[in-house]
């Protein structure tokens, strides 16, 4: 009986690389090519993320840069508290109105038929009494600028607090909570911030500001108690509540700092809000009361002379304008940077 030959063992070829194997790369995460020759994989923490998505928002930037300009103007311009000021006039000094008080500022070279680049002696006018429109403007500036920021933090700590308080404890808490964010919401803000400044506009800005914040922090309350009510669900607060961790712990410790940007989206569109808010006020005669000034008040005392001399109406204007528009463009370059399903900026 003949036996059969044993059969051949296949031949082996040369080994091939996994790393550089067209049929097996695919099925790989990213980044295994480069660990298996070698390379590191350094993965970007959501800091770092969220500042590359921020730094390429066009508009953020351009809104950042613009608010960087007018607070930077403002402030070093007339000077800000021990900060001395570049600019010689005072906003409350009177003196002769030269001319018809015209704005001296140009900015037409005279390549261009102009008179140059220059500020002049008052680039902004003058007003009816003779003060340096370009000193009082910068003075408006800065108490609305206070006004704004002093309204956003106070309105940020009061909301998230309430946000988080019904997100997280539910129950009556949140019941007597929502209840009473929605008679705040249901009251016209405008209204609650008048009679505010009917009784307390001429105690001081500081004090105006911060009972402004305290009408205006309904917005971002709701925001924090929608996404407290998610993260109250989430395996890490079982966790962290199965051991024993207190509420206020867990809440301070796990949960808001996973709310820190929409706070922060929040926070930077109340800002923007509290500029136009203490503007209609001002207007209304119920803001910023004399001697100080403000934006909005410059806009009521010089609105009447808007067909003679209009440069006293236009420049507060375009200065409200710019702050709120280069904030709003701010808040919308945050918000697309914390959101990773924003498709607006590409990682």
């Amino acid at each position: 009986m003949t036996q059969n030959p044993p059969a051949s063992a296949p031949e082996k070829g040369p080994a091939k690389d996994p790393a550089k194997d067209p049929a097996t790369a695919g099925a790989r995460p990213p980044g295994a090519a480069d660990a298996a020759q070698g390379m590191a994989v350094v993965a970007r923490s959501q800091g770092q993320l969220v500042r590359r998505r921020f730094l390429r928002h066009r508009g953020a930037l351009a809104g950042m840069l613009l608010l960087f300009f007018v607070v930077a103007l403002a402030v070093t311009s007339i000077g800000a508290g021990p900060l001395p000021g570049w600019w010689d006039k005072d906003p409350t000094t009177t003196g002769n109105v030269v001319g018809n008080g015209d704005p001296t500022l140009s900015v037409l070279p005279d390549l261009l038929g102009g008179g140059g680049v220059h500020l002049g002696e008052h680039p902004f006018g003058q007003d009816n009494i003779g003060r340096d429109y370009f000193a009082l403007t910068m003075r408006g500036t800065q108490v609305s600028l206070l006004i704004a920021i002093i309204v956003g933090l106070v309105a940020t700590l009061v909301g998230t607090v309430i946000g988080a308080a019904a997100g997280y404890f539910r129950g009556w808490i949140e019941a007597v909570l929502m209840r009473v964010t929605d008679v705040v919401i249901a009251i016209p803000t405008l209204l609650i911030a008048g009679l505010i400044g009917v009784i307390i506009a001429d105690k001081g800005v500081v004090l105006f500001a911060l009972f402004l914040g305290l009408v205006a922090w309904t917005q971002i309350a709701r925001l924090v108690r929608g996404e407290v009510l998610s993260l109250r669900e989430k395996e890490f607060v079982e966790a962290a509540r199965s051991v024993g961790t207190s509420s206020r712990r867990i809440i301070f410790k796990h949960i808001l700092p996973n709310t820190v940007g929409i706070i922060i989206v929040a926070a930077t569109l109340t800002i923007a809000s509290a500029v136009l808010l203490e503007s209609a006020l001002s207007f209304v005669g119920l803001g910023v009361q004399p001697p100080d000034t403000s934006l909005g008040r410059l806009i009521t005392e010089y609105r009447s002379a808007l067909t003679v001399r209009p440069w006293l109406f236009y420049w507060p204007g375009l200065f409200i304008v710019a702050i709120a528009l280069s904030v709003n463009f701010i808040g919308d370059g945050l918000r697309d940077a914390f959101d990773p399903r924003q498709t607006r900026v590409r990682d």
